[in-house]
């Protein structure tokens, strides 16, 4: 029993409409609003510059910036907490005091903050071992909130 022309024909655009729906819903899944302010639009840390402390990090690294880029050695963390960490690495390097401390930050299993102190783990700045420290880490904080 041969199947009329007009069936296989129908029957190809069908399957081709459906693919070409799943591509269109596929790929506008994956776009990313980084200009309209809207509703659905990424957060302001998502559409912006990095500070220029990351800038400068990753220029001294030889590494390009990216969203989720990372280093290696480095504790896995969110791109806004990577920038938090270059600023708050500033800061340390602005005061010769604190220059010699080997800071990271991270995220942990739960997804709470890590800071990582010359080897030690503090999930809350009030436990960082200097004052001058967490004032530094809180300025950090502030200059990043501020871009």
């Amino acid at each position: 029993m041969d199947i009329p022309q007009v069936v296989l024909l129908i029957g190809g655009a069908a399957v081709a409409f459906a693919f070409l729906a799943i591509l269109v819903l596929f790929l506008s899944r994956r776009r990313v609003d980084l200009i309209e302010d809207s509703p659905t639009a990424q957060p302001e840390w998502m559409r912006s510059t990095p500070p220029p402390e990351t800038m400068a990090a990753r220029q001294r690294a030889g590494s390009e910036v990216g969203m989720y880029g990372e280093e290696k050695g480095e504790r896995l963390a969110s791109a806004f907490v990577e920038q938090i960490e270059d600023i708050f690495r500033a800061e340390l390097e602005r005061d010769p005091s604190l220059a010699s401390y080997k800071i990271d930050l991270g995220t942990s299993a739960d997804g709470g903050l890590e800071i990582w102190v010359d080897g030690e783990c503090y999930t809350e700045v009030d436990h960082l071992p200097d004052a001058r420290l967490r004032t530094a880490f809180q300025r950090a904080v502030q200059a990043w909130e501020r871009r």
